[in-house]
């Protein structure tokens, strides 16, 4: 019989509170995986407190003392005072199977709930759980929204509905507060008295990071066991979490920092040499110069810089593609291992690759099945990391965790590498992440080959007309607190003049396998996955009847297959594959994954036509070397797959066929006037003038009135609606970090174009054995791997492991080509959300991975059979990679 409401809740008030010495906050599990009573929660304030004041001490002092306003640790102490409320205190009390005495019975029977921790959950749902008791509580003492907001988002999204104040009878009423109180009091003994006021919105982003980091690494694994002291293993969870400051070797010159195979050090050019002396403290720094002209380079020399006159804390190296990421790796590898003394741990086991990531401990969300266990995410953390532009641009966004990757980016050298002027709706979330940069203090160097003038005035914040200058290549740099920006024009290089011809698919592959026959190294590049796929089919088996190799790369392969496919054809067509190079011709056909960031050198380019950003990144790919080998007669000449003129003006759905759903019919088209116009294109000579050819802004008639339109406004057809610039850009600034309600990842699009942001778990078997509680897997190598039902029958390390192998099956697809429902949910129970995060339902968060089985064909199916919910058929290849086919 329930009790009445009102009945319920006037009792409640006569009931004492329970102390913070004497209310857990954790549980966790001893030895023999039995459930023990963890840290109380005044305890793990301090503990969460004192590592947040620990963090910001590893910040340089210049950057620390403009960063961190007094009271910050205060602020990330204070994350945990609404465990301090009956719910929460019933729910740990029944999961450690503890007697229910008088005191439990009456706070139950006054709540009107049964003792089952799913019950008294679902009830603490409403306001969030814990973290919305925190933020009332903050809101009554305090009286700011900001710091309320803080520590009700520490769990990664923003507490919503919250009602009524923290005296509510729901919370506890007085009683409770007044022990809310009394915690927070003791905390401001130890920490300071003083609130920080007045925060920006980058200050309020860096404060919920760093509470969030704190509480991970204070509810890591050192810190379970209240037995054992606690401040001795503080400064070793640091070093665990990879927060120790780096130790740099000093006074380097670029020729220590980068040389060749043989050891010999390179000298620094032009470029290289200006911005290293341009940069001299936080700021924005773009440097705009030909592919292939050492901008790597330039922007890690002037890294250095900052980070040994204690002006940086670490390094970010945003990549356009993951792609890429073993040569990057490697050059960043070498890279640190010149900077860092032999004695610093950064040195290696934070380099965000291979098994690396596995040995950061970050508490219960860094776990295996947590939501930052992906490696992409945790090297944003790491003092040193390669990662993608998404994950940074996540940074800007109103998605879980958002703020933590701000945190983790402030006050580091950030380099943002190719960035284009094609991409409206990625553009308006660059722009706002360079915005939040200026204000973590953060040394930004962006690095392009192809943007636009009114672009480039847009990242500087220069305003129309206030950096106008057509000089190529150029540096441009504006340090924080100067007005203005100083321009660097550079001497540009010699020309490359590159032939142009046109040509359609079938007379293109005819000239690719002639001039592979001659010893050639062909590289064509595709618009999607799709072509790409359909392209390989039709030249494969040609190439092999001739004796010559042919290779596919895109982004629709397992990391393993990914590797070891692009480690083989990057190195065949860069540097290292020289030697090689001679003794056959290849023929290498890839996506925009083979357009930037990657140094390949081909003797003869085929591309799909694209965007003049596009089309000249891939032009970059093309005699890159003077002193790479080439065969007699070889000449640098590009074909373009394109349409004439008219008849793209007149259906370029037609005419550029799945081009014009890649790329705005609009832009295709002006791109095609400026690009049919030539024969010859002189590089960098003719760079800036054809970029402001295609995206100057100009009227227009008849049907390039209506592409235009189109681009501006978008279009609803058959085949499905076209959002335009517009709309793009709003929905853009929707994403963006605000007060909203927090976005699930998988809404936050970083990019509204040709996105995988699903994966299948490719596995040849599944076996549950019910008997033994344990999941068997077989991977396609052949592997078996168990994956226990039950998390204890492992230990940390050992579902690391684990982890790492299974993430190496994972294949990425668009979510509007996943099935719609996940075939393989009865898995998660059995083991995976072990592994993988499985995503929250009330966030409408998906899970991570959908398991699918790869039969002996190649064709997919789900666990049980066929996939039942999807339009689509898959099939995958190592040398092909996931193939996607609408049923008939």
């Amino acid at each position: 019989m329930r009790i009445p409401k009102t009945a319920r809740l006037r009792s409640l008030t006569d009931i004492p509170a329970i102390n913070a010495e004497k209310c857990l906050a954790k549980t966790w599990f001893d030895q023999q995986s039995i459930r023990q009573p963890g840290r109380n929660v005044y305890e793990h304030s301090v503990i969460v407190g004192s590592i947040a004041r620990e963090l910001i001490l590893r910040f340089p002092p210049a950057l620390r003392n403009t960063l961190f306003l007094p009271g910050s640790a205060l602020v990330a102490a204070c994350h945990d005072v609404g465990k301090l409320s009956p719910t929460f205190y019933l729910r740990l009390h029944i999961a450690l199977n503890l007697p229910v005495t008088s005191l439990e019975h009456a706070l139950l029977t006054a709540l009107g709930l049964s003792p089952h921790p799913d019950q008294i959950r679902n009830v603490e749902s409403r306001w969030s759980g814990h973290p919305g008791i925190s933020a009332l509580t903050i809101m009554a003492i305090t009286g700011d929204k900001q710091l309320s907001t803080i520590v009700g988002q520490h769990h990664g999204c923003r507490a919503t509905g919250l009602s009524g104040n923290a005296h509510g009878e729901i919370f506890g009423g007085v009683v409770w507060q007044q022990e809310r109180q009394r915690l927070v009091q003791s905390l401001q003994r130890i920490f300071g008295d003083v609130w920080p006021e007045n925060l920006s919105s980058g200050q309020r982003l860096l404060l919920a990071g760093l509470t969030s980091v704190a509480d991970w690494i204070g509810s890591g694994p050192k810190f379970d066991d209240p037995t054992v002291a606690w401040r001795e293993p503080l400064f070793a969870a640091l070093e665990d979490a990879g927060q120790n400051p780096p130790q740099f070797v000093p006074d380097l010159e670029f020729g220590d920092l980068f040389h060749n195979a043989s050891g010999e050090p390179y000298h620094p050019d032009e470029a290289q040499t200006l911005l290293h002396a341009t940069v001299t403290g936080p700021g924005i720094y773009v440097l705009e110069a030909p592919m292939g002209m050492g901008k790597t380079e330039a922007a890690l020399y002037a890294a250095y810089k900052m980070l040994t006159a204690g002006e940086a804390r670490g390094v970010y190296f945003a990549l356009p593609t993951q792609l890429t990421s073993d040569k990057i790796h490697q050059r960043f590898g070498a890279y640190l291992e010149s900077i860092l003394t032999a004695d610093s741990p950064h040195r290696q086991a934070l380099l965000l690759h291979g098994k690396a990531y596995l040995h950061q401990e970050m508490g219960e969300e860094g776990k295996p099945g947590g939501s930052w266990f992906t490696s992409g995410k945790r090297g944003l953390l790491a003092p040193f990391a390669v990662g993608t532009l998404d994950q940074a641009l996540l940074a800007a966004m109103n998605v879980k965790h958002g703020f933590v990757r701000a945190f983790g980016l402030a006050g580091k050298v950030v380099i943002l590498d190719e960035i284009h002027s094609y991409d409206a709706y990625t553009g308006v979330i660059v722009q706002r992440l360079v915005d939040i940069l200026r204000e973590l203090r953060c040394t930004v160097i962006i690095l392009s080959a192809t943007l636009t003038q009114s672009r480039r005035e847009s990242l500087l914040n220069s305003g129309p007309g206030g950096h106008n200058t057509q000089a190529y290549p150029l540096i441009s740099a504006q340090a924080y607190g100067k007005p203005d920006v100083e321009s660097l024009p550079l001497t540009p290089p010699p020309s490359k003049r590159v032939a142009l011809a046109f040509s359609q698919t079938d007379a293109a592959i005819e000239e690719a396998l002639c001039r592979a026959e001659l010893g050639q190294q062909i590289l064509w590049i595709e618009n999607t996955v799709n072509d790409a796929q359909n392209l390989y089919a039709r030249l494969a088996a040609r190439c092999a009847d001739m004796g010559l190799e042919c290779g596919l790369l895109h982004s629709r392969f397992t990391s393993c297959d990914r590797n070891q496919n692009e480690s083989r054809w990057v190195s065949l067509y860069g540097k290292e594959g020289w030697a090689e190079r001679v003794d056959k011709g290849r023929v290498l056909i890839g996506t925009q994954v083979l357009e930037q960031s990657i140094d390949i050198d081909a003797d003869f380019l085929i591309a799909r036509f694209a965007p003049t950003d596009m089309l000249m990144q891939r032009l970059g790919r093309l005699w890159r070397h003077a002193q790479t080998p080439r065969p007699v007669g070889a000449r640098c000449e590009a074909w373009l797959l394109a349409p004439e003129c008219f008849p793209a003006q007149t259906d370029p759905y037609r005419t550029f066929a799945s081009s014009a759903w890649v790329y705005a019919p609009y832009l295709l088209c002006r791109a095609l006037e400026v690009w049919r116009e030539r024969d010859v294109v002189a590089i960098p000579t003719d760079i800036r003038p054809m970029l402001e050819a295609t995206y100057a802004d100009r009227s227009e008639e008849g049907t390039m009135k209506q592409w235009k339109d189109e681009l501006l406004n978008g279009k609803k057809m058959r085949s499905g609606s076209r959002l335009g610039v517009n709309a793009l850009q709003q929905l853009a600034r929707l994403t963006l970090s605000s007060d909203a309600q927090t976005l699930p990842e998988s809404k936050a699009q970083t990019r509204y174009s040709e996105q995988d942001d699903r994966a299948f778990l490719l596995l040849q078997a599944v076996e549950c054995d019910k008997h033994a509680k344990v999941t068997r897997v077989q991977l396609l190598n052949g592997d078996w791997l168990a994956i226990p039902w039950q998390r204890k029958q492992l230990n940390e390390p050992e579902w690391r492991e684990l982890a790492l192998r299974l993430e190496n099956q994972r294949v990425s697809l668009r979510s509007f080509k996943f099935p719609q429902k996940d075939e393989s949910d009865r898995l998660w129970k059995q083991g995976l959300e072990h592994l993988f995060y499985a995503g929250n339902p009330a966030l409408e968060e998906l899970p991570e991975v959908m398991v699918a089985i790869v039969e002996a064909s190649g064709d997919l199916r789900g666990v049980d059979g066929a996939f039942r919910t999807t339009a689509y058929r898959y099939n995958y290849r190592s040398d092909r990679g996931l193939g996607i086919t609408k049923k008939e």
